[in-house]
């Protein structure tokens, strides 16, 4: 198996990343041009903002939390030469669940969905820490 397919989840996650911040310059833009943010304070404040805004903002927050143990933990398997099929399938699941997580956050925001996408995605960070540890304890399985 080709180690370097690790990095193909790591650059689709990367790329969630760039496509929310892109959402928010939109979203901001249009908030602006309806008139809905107070001018004064938005350089410090960014309680001045939409719902709809915010909702973008905050999903990029969430973007540097899960998903820097995600990248972490890809760089350890691929350094310890540990991929194989099923990081690859753990890798994609929380990728997968990552997108899941933005189209609900920045849509309807349904908090116990949301919550649900959020706990599978943390599964799949905790196979994939398994396997770092397997990689380390017992190298040979």
């Amino acid at each position: 198996m080709n180690r370097n397919m690790i990095f193909l989840p790591v650059l689709m996650q990367i790329l969630l990343t760039i496509l929310v911040f892109f959402a928010l310059a939109i979203a901001k833009s249009k908030a602006l041009k309806l008139g809905q943010v107070d001018l004064e304070k938005r350089a410090l404040h960014s309680d001045v903002w939409p719902d709809f805004v915010l909702k973008i903002s905050n999903n990029i927050s969430n973007q540097f939390e899960t998903p820097v143990l995600f990248y972490a933990l890809s760089l350890i398997l691929w350094a310890l030469n540990a991929v194989d099929i099923y990081a690859l399938i753990f890798a994609w699941g929380f990728v997968v669940t990552r997108f899941i997580h933005v189209y609900i956050h920045t849509g309807s925001n349904y908090v116990p969905a949301r919550r649900r996408v959020f706990t599978l995605g943390c599964l799949f960070l905790l196979l994939l820490t398994a396997l770092a540890f397997r990689s380390l304890i017992a190298p040979s399985l």
